[in-house]
């Protein structure tokens, strides 16, 4: 396993991070197999876990603390908050009211008096970088979280921050969370250099593409991963841009091959070779999902294999841009675009 440092912090965290999105119902998964899932991880050097008051409505952070009891120090913990938590209107976003009592909540479901790494995990275009970035900075004078930072937000909203953090005097994000992968490059357009420019942590999530790729998902196969049961739309070989995926899965299956390296191994060291990214998290379901993740850590691809995968997805582009999940309000609501 590799370590690098965390943004400008000074915590060492491992290249691989074990993302728990898919602890509990969303990836049908027993406490007993999420224990086995993180004491392989911790055994095999992983030392950050991320999850998410979302993650199955808490459950996820409810098993996070069973199975880091006892052994919380040598963990850096993070989670996150801003969607929804029920039906509430004021039990989401980024307020003051919101984040105080929701922390609290996820400090309860974990078990722990703190987090390292508290995280935004949306830009709320209602609430203000300053009503935010206060309320962050008071829970952190607390002792209730160590760090704060962002996820999925667009780059000039990472700008926007940073600035709001320096003319109020506040503590400032030190870390973003986007997407990134082979077949999702457009971050390396603007938030990238953003991140490098500020000095910012990067962890990014889906670096196998919702299983793209891991391998299983071939042309003239049944595709019957777990994300799929749920986002069937997301892989839908007759979309156009599913379509573009899958041609390029098979590019990328060849060179792999030809390097000697399998496609998991392909894509984590894609992703962990660029400078800008700390740490790539990845979600086992099950104990093989993590072994076969495990064997990508210490990967290094060649200049060789990093420029034929520029030949098969250019930089900076997204073959299915309209899951970023960071696209500005106004161009998803015809409502904010009118008077």
């Amino acid at each position: 396993m590799q370590y690098r440092t965390l943004g400008r912090t000074g915590v060492q965290v491992s290249s691989l991070a074990l993302g728990a999105m898919n602890f509990g119902k969303i990836g049908r998964t027993t406490q007993d197999e999420v224990t086995a899932i993180v004491d392989a991880a911790l055994e095999g050097g992983i030392n950050v876990i991320d999850t998410a008051d979302a993650y199955s409505g808490g459950e996820s952070e409810e098993m996070v603390g069973k199975a880091i009891a006892g052994r919380r120090d040598d963990i850096v913990l993070a989670t996150k908050a801003s969607l929804p938590m029920g039906d509430e209107r004021n039990h989401q976003g980024s307020s003051r009211r919101w984040l105080v009592t929701e922390l609290d909540n996820s400090l309860r479901r974990l078990g722990v008096d703190h987090v390292d790494l508290y995280q935004i995990h949306r830009w709320d275009p209602s609430t203000s970088d300053e009503e935010t970035l206060s309320a962050l900075t008071d829970l952190q004078r607390a002792g209730k979280i160590r760090y704060f930072g962002s996820s999925t937000f667009p780059a000039y909203r990472i700008v926007q921050a940073q600035w709001a953090a320096r003319e109020h005097r506040l503590g400032r994000y030190v870390t973003e969370q986007p997407s990134y992968s082979i077949l999702q490059r457009g971050i390396e357009t603007h938030v990238l250099p953003v991140t490098e420019e500020y000095g910012l942590g990067v962890l990014v999530w889906s670096p196998l593409a919702s299983g793209w790729l891991s391998g299983a998902i071939r042309e003239g196969r049944e595709i019957t991963s777990n994300r799929s049961a749920f986002m069937p739309q997301r892989f839908d070989t007759t979309v156009p841009s599913n379509r573009a995926r899958l041609d390029a899965v098979e590019r990328l299956v060849k060179l792999a091959d030809e390097a000697g390296l399998t496609m998991i191994q392909l894509a984590l060291g894609f992703v962990t070779a660029h400078p800008a990214v700390t740490s790539a998290l990845i979600g086992p379901r099950t104990l093989d999902h993590l072994r076969s993740q495990l064997a990508a850590a210490d990967t290094v691809l060649s200049a060789d294999v990093l420029d034929a995968i520029d030949t098969i997805v250019a930089p900076g582009v997204d073959l299915a841009a309209h899951e970023k999940n960071d696209t500005p309000p106004a161009l998803l609501d015809p409502a904010l675009r009118r008077r």
